[in-house]
């Protein structure tokens, strides 16, 4: 009980420092073009009653959600298929660690060329960017598994897609979930960047525009604000995995 009420009240507390002291910076420089939480909240109500936050959330979150899962279920697979299969992964790895480095920002020219002003440059560049950390999480979390278990479920005659259904993938889901957390931060990052470019819609899109139209930085730091709130969000939905039983047996073993 006492760990939950700490888990609560220590953020709660460093969040409400932190308020107060932006506020305090504020008033104490004198500026006149930052705001302070008030005006933030306040832009916030506004784009609220307006109809503009929601629908620019929900532009973004479907932006992410359409390249993320995309990238989910391929990556996942290609993963496990290079770390369990030498062949695949010495015909496979070199390219992978070829484009993994490049930034997906640098693809933005390429996506707005092949596809234009629309949904499908963002969905394609939040889709590189989840792909390879990814794969790449998925293809370590097979090679890190204990050579222990492989050999315990093949003494019982566990083999092929068996092996790997109760195996292989929740020994490696554990390395597998902390990749899916990585990627889904690199995956709200690109968005934000794509929709400043690419299309005329989203959170992104919000935070150019209130800085072109009037220099409205009290709406600036509201769309800022609701980056961050919804990313600690879907971090949290992603984390919550780690309760199921699947993935307490990947940690049992460590």
């Amino acid at each position: 009980m006492r760990s939950k009420v700490e888990s609560l009240l220590l953020p709660l507390t460093v969040a409400v420092g932190f308020i107060c002291g932006w506020h305090l910076a504020v008033r104490w420089s004198g500026t006149d073009i930052f705001p302070t939480p008030k005006e933030v909240v306040l832009g916030t109500v506004e784009l609220a009653r307006k109809g503009v936050l929601i629908k620019y959330i929900v532009a973004s979150l479907f932006r992410v959600s359409a390249g993320y899962l995309l990238a989910v279920f391929i990556g996942i697979p290609a993963g496990l298929l290079m770390g369990w299969f030498g062949r695949a992964r010495m015909a496979f790895n070199p390219a992978l660690q070829v484009l993994r480095p490049i930034s997906p920002i640098a693809w933005i020219p390429v996506a707005i060329l092949w596809f234009g002003v629309s949904d499908l440059a963002p969905i394609f560049l939040i889709f590189l960017a989840s792909l390879f950390p990814i794969t790449t999480s998925a293809m370590a979390a097979v090679q890190n598994i204990q050579i222990n278990y492989i050999r315990a479920a093949r003494n019982f005659g566990i083999t092929g897609l068996e092996l790997f259904r109760k195996v292989v993938f929740p020994a490696a889901l554990p390395q597998i979930l902390t990749g899916l957390r990585l990627a889904l931060g690199v995956a709200w990052l690109v968005v934000v960047a794509a929709e400043m470019i690419s299309v005329n819609s989203g959170l992104g899109y919000l935070i150019i525009d209130a800085r072109n139209a009037g220099k409205r930085y009290d709406l600036v730091v509201a769309g800022m604000a609701m980056i961050g709130l919804i990313g600690l969000g879907l971090d949290w939905l992603v984390r919550r995995m780690e309760t199921l039983d699947e993935v307490r047996w990947g940690l049992s073993g460590r």
